[in-house]
């Protein structure tokens, strides 16, 4: 009489066994998942797209892991006025003569613990996986950021930077009065604070895929999807090398 195997040994605890099952189960998703997303980086939106010689300045700038959007604070042809639009009048004073603003999107708690420089917990960013509150983060510049490896100088058509500035308006979550909420009287610096946004972070929704959307919604060179940092930069220098 055969003598049937057992697929474990009995030294193995059944909980071990469930999530050796459960893993083994779960690779193939996962690595359609990475393929997925590392197929996006690598697809453009908007393979066409042309700098504008005289159009509005603006940058994509990287820390290695998360990303912005640089504007002028202010933008005479279309009006834009951030200084103003952000609504805090205290601010005229301290940063009228700053050429630029940054903004960017983020997870709340990834944000806020990661003020003087510390790495937020494990806990917090296993949760940022998951939906979560989120930012805006608001990053006044004196001078244009230097071009370099991780800094994308770009100039666009005026129906782009309006574009590109009413996506960023509409990242923002205002009160019941319409106005953006500040978060924090100071962020890391005392030349950025955080002002509470819209939307879910999580693990397909991300800071860099926010720059991501930003730039492809404005008719701007951009990945199909954009998990990394790297992936933002990469469609983008593309499209600013034309």
């Amino acid at each position: 009489m055969n003598e049937t195997r057992r697929p474990w040994p009995d030294s193995i605890p059944p909980r071990m066994r469930l999530l050796s099952r459960a893993f083994r189960l779960l690779m193939p998703a996962f690595a359609v998942f990475v393929l997925l997303l590392l197929g996006g980086t690598l697809v453009p939106r908007h393979p066409g797209f042309r700098p504008t010689p005289d159009g509005v300045p603006i940058y994509v700038v990287s820390n290695g892991f998360h990303t912005d959007v640089v504007l002028p604070v202010r933008e005479p042809r279309s009006g834009q006025d951030w200084l103003q639009r952000l609504g805090q009048p205290q601010w005229q004073a301290q940063f009228g003569q700053y050429d630029y603003v940054a903004f960017g999107w983020g997870n709340e708690r990834f944000y806020l613990e990661s003020y003087g420089g510390k790495l937020p917990k494990a806990g917090t960013v296993l949760r940022a996986l998951l939906p979560g509150r989120t930012l805006m983060h608001v990053d006044f510049y004196r001078h244009g950021p230097q071009p370099g490896p991780r800094v994308v100088p770009l100039r666009i058509s005026l129906a782009q930077y309006q574009q590109l500035s009413r996506y960023v308006e509409q990242s923002f979550a205002p009160d019941s009065a319409g106005h953006w909420q500040l978060r924090t009287a100071a962020g890391y610096s005392p030349e950025d604070f955080f002002f509470r946004a819209r939307g879910r972070y999580h693990a397909l929704r991300t800071c860099n895929d926010w720059t991501n959307q930003a730039l492809g919604r404005s008719g701007i060179r951009a990945a199909l999807k954009a998990p990394l940092a790297a992936s933002v930069l990469y469609q983008v220098r593309r499209g600013a090398e034309k």
